[in-house]
């Protein structure tokens, strides 16, 4: 077949400047691409290594192929860059040239070792070229992916200083006005509005403790204490009763045992308070608003069940609803769910949350 391989040498290098023509013409070219660039810089490369590919055997060519698929790739403009283009003008190549081979001889037997040599020599420098490319996208993605984490716990940390200096100075005078309320409460029993403006008060404390938790400057306790979770929820009823007789909630509660856990009694009450205020805010249009509190156990777990049957929380919002500044009221922060979510997670439990047609359910597991 030596006569036979140099004879189709020959009518490679005659051909040469034909097929780059011809190649030209069928090419798909973007606007914004320009494929020109790589039939004439990189194309003559390719087409030496398919000639040497008639006299050479496979290990030596893929040692030749990927680097320069590697270069051909890595000097393209990645962000106008079309594969699919990429691949089918490199496909016309293969084409055209196998055409004029076989147009030109007769005795295909004869010929298709080195049609096969030819085919190989396209099909693994696209192999290497797509390879390499996918690892430079999967490279940007993840450098993006990576920037786009940093800045996000860049914005938290300084969302964390900011609001931890803010609402330490804001508190010092909510304190203050909170006892000058209680002085005119026990001073004037008589005077309007001072419960509802005492409850008021009560919730901005709780809505500054969540950016204090939020912060993770401000520490709840100096130690972990044993406490009744069935007390705390008792208690945690009573402080929202205003707001559930406001909306008139039927509070359906089922104790199957009296549980104590250990924690941070002031951070789980929030957390309480976080889930329950906001079922009842869900139950304001509801016509038969109705929550219920379910208080189970494992062998080692305490399971606790907050249920009602507002409205149903969308798909997208619930896979992302222990996110920060994700929240399903207008006016919300979305920091509520986030804080009670690291507040579980902090003590060694979950907290995650359901929601179908009939009921959504916020479930908190704890160890016991």
């Amino acid at each position: 077949m030596i006569p036979l391989r140099n004879d189709i040498l020959s009518c490679l290098e005659e051909y040469k400047e034909e097929f780059f023509s011809i190649w030209e013409k069928q090419t798909l070219i973007s606007e914004e691409d320009s494929f020109n660039d790589f039939i004439f810089l990189n194309g003559e490369t390719l087409y030496d290594l398919i000639q040497k590919s008639l006299s050479s055997p496979i290990e030596e060519l893929d040692i030749l192929l990927e680097p320069y698929a590697q270069q051909v790739i890595g000097a393209r403009n990645f962000g106008n860059l079309n594969m699919g283009e990429f691949v089918y003008n490199v496909n016309i190549g293969k084409t055209i040239i196998c055409k004029e081979l076989l147009h030109s001889y007769s005795k295909i037997d004869d010929l298709q070792p080195f049609i096969d040599k030819i085919y190989y020599v396209f099909d693994k420098f696209l192999y290497y070229s797509v390879t390499h490319y996918s690892n430079i996208k999967d490279q940007i993605i993840e450098e993006k992916n990576e920037y786009i984490t940093s800045t996000h716990h860049e914005r938290l940390t300084l969302l964390g200083q900011m609001t931890s200096s803010f609402v330490h100075e804001f508190r010092n005078p909510l304190t203050s006005i909170h006892g000058f309320v209680q002085l005119l409460r026990s001073e004037n029993p008589q005077l309007p509005y001072m419960d509802i403006i005492a409850n008021e008060l009560e919730q901005l404390k709780f809505s500054i403790s969540q950016f204090l938790m939020l912060s993770k400057k401000e520490i709840v306790e100096l130690e972990m204490t044993t406490f009744s979770l069935n007390d705390l929820i008792e208690e945690v009823l009573s402080f929202l009763y205003p707001r559930i007789l406001e909306v008139n909630v039927d509070i359906q509660k089922n104790y199957l045992h009296e549980l104590s856990i250990l924690g941070f009694k002031d951070a789980i009450r929030q957390v309480l308070i976080n889930i329950i205020f906001n079922a009842v805010d869900v139950l304001k249009d509801i016509e038969h608003p109705v929550m219920q509190i379910e208080l189970d156990t494992t062998s080692d777990s305490v399971i606790l069940d907050i249920a009602n049957n507002g409205p149903r929380i969308p798909e997208g919002l619930l896979d992302n609803i222990f996110e920060p500044f994700v929240s399903t009221k207008e006016a919300g922060t979305g920091l509520g769910l986030y804080v009670s979510k690291n507040t579980i997670e902090k003590h060694g439990g979950t907290l995650t949350c359901q929601s179908n047609d009939d009921w959504t359910v916020f479930t908190i597991i704890l160890p016991l």
